[in-house]
């Protein structure tokens, strides 16, 4: 069996013994080689090749971002992933490392009580992300938009214009009232092209899960409210829907929705992970489901694991429209290819049409089916 090879950089030596001890335990990774800061790293690569990248952020003579930065000049589909310290400045050079070209980050253990459960969170967070991003689970895509590759094996190929023209179990009576949005792995960037590209007076409120910890949704939603013409915040609990408004659920707590008459508030709860995760997409699509009904659009991108999927059945049980990003344009096709292999997507969309089509889809009265055919632009 081929071995999945990691180059570890960090400048703190502690820190790499973790990560080497907890790489090496698993038998499909093996480690390539360490490097203290970004400028050896940068020596290292092509001596060792590397199937993927730890990079530290905070480091001397090269920082994280610097590298990712010059990574991305020579090895553009290596994939990269951050690790990034729990607090306000490791949430915001995270952002600014993931907007540079990395493909992923993972936050360094703090206040554990020792090493060993040190190793056992960087265990829980790294490995899988490594395995999805390497294609030792979900495959990865690190070049963007390449031609389109068969929906899952065995399935037949599909692209933006041959969707799926099956006839749906559940058909759509309205347009949408609400966007609703699910989102992991490769997010802050796919976030960060499409919200922005949605219009200032689209008409209904956006409810979004980004899989991310605490602080690290309050930058996101204050770095994509500066650059998009809809109004982003951080959910915060009893918060009235408004249009025009996207809200994000902040890190470690599950956003429902709850009706107010005619008016509908979040709620927020620390109820146990779903998927392992908390913030959960489920949750969040399950309420809309019961709230707004056929007059809802779900809307999953790019993501590791399958959070999502019992959201979307909800949807489609009560006639919601569902879209989904496309593996080409993925960085992990894990959550979206759930929903489009248990036929749940109405549409299956590169990233850059996707604002396009929930702004088509709310402007447009009537049905929208399942089988409409896409046109890529």
């Amino acid at each position: 069996m081929t071995k999945t090879r990691v180059l570890v950089v960090d400048d703190a030596v502690v820190i790499r013994k973790i990560l080497t001890d907890v790489l090496s335990a698993d038998s499909s990774i093996e480690i390539a080689g360490v490097a203290a800061n970004g400028k050896i790293a940068l020596q290292k690569i092509p001596q060792c090749n590397p199937d993927i990248v730890t990079l530290d952020i905070e480091m001397p003579e090269m920082d994280g971002i610097a590298t990712v930065r010059e990574i991305r000049k020579v090895y553009p589909k290596l994939p990269v992933i951050m690790f990034s310290t729990l607090s306000e400045r490791g949430a915001t050079a995270t952002l600014d490392a993931l907007a540079a070209g990395a493909s992923d980050y993972c936050t360094k253990p703090a206040n554990v009580g020792s090493v060993g459960e040190a190793r056992e969170r960087v265990k829980q967070e790294l490995l899988g992300k490594i395995k999805a991003l390497t294609g030792g689970g979900e495959k990865a895509s690190a070049a963007p938009l390449p031609s389109a590759k068969p929906l899952l094996p065995g399935k037949k190929e599909t692209t933006v214009s041959t969707i799926a023209s099956t006839p749906p179990r559940f058909v759509p009576s309205g347009k949408p009232q609400i966007v609703a949005i699910g989102v992991s792995t490769g997010g802050p960037n796919a976030l960060a092209e499409c919200i922005p590209a949605l219009p200032g007076d689209l008409g209904v409120p956006i409810v979004c899960v980004q899989h991310m910890p605490p602080l690290f949704t309050k930058m996101l939603a204050d770095r994509l409210n500066t650059s998009s013409k809809l109004t982003v915040v951080e959910a915060a609990n009893g918060m009235l829907l408004e249009p025009n408004t996207m809200y994000i659920a902040p890190g470690d707590y599950h956003m429902i929705l709850k009706s107010e008459g005619i008016q509908t508030s979040i709620v927020l709860n620390q109820a146990p992970p779903e998927n392992s995760c908390r913030p959960a997409v489920d949750p969040l699509f399950r309420s809309v489901a019961e709230i707004y009904k056929a007059n809802a659009l779900g809307v999953v991108l790019t993501g590791m694991g399958s959070d999502g999927l019992i959201g979307c059945q909800h949807l489609k049980e009560k006639g919601a429209s569902i879209f989904v990003q496309d593996k080409s344009s993925s960085v992990v096709w894990g959550m979206p290819g759930y929903v489009a292999e248990a036929e749940l997507a109405d549409k299956i969309l590169p990233l850059h049409l996707v604002a396009t089509e929930i702004s088509s889809s709310i402007a447009r009265q009537g049905i929208v089916k399942r089988d409409e055919r896409l046109e890529a632009s």
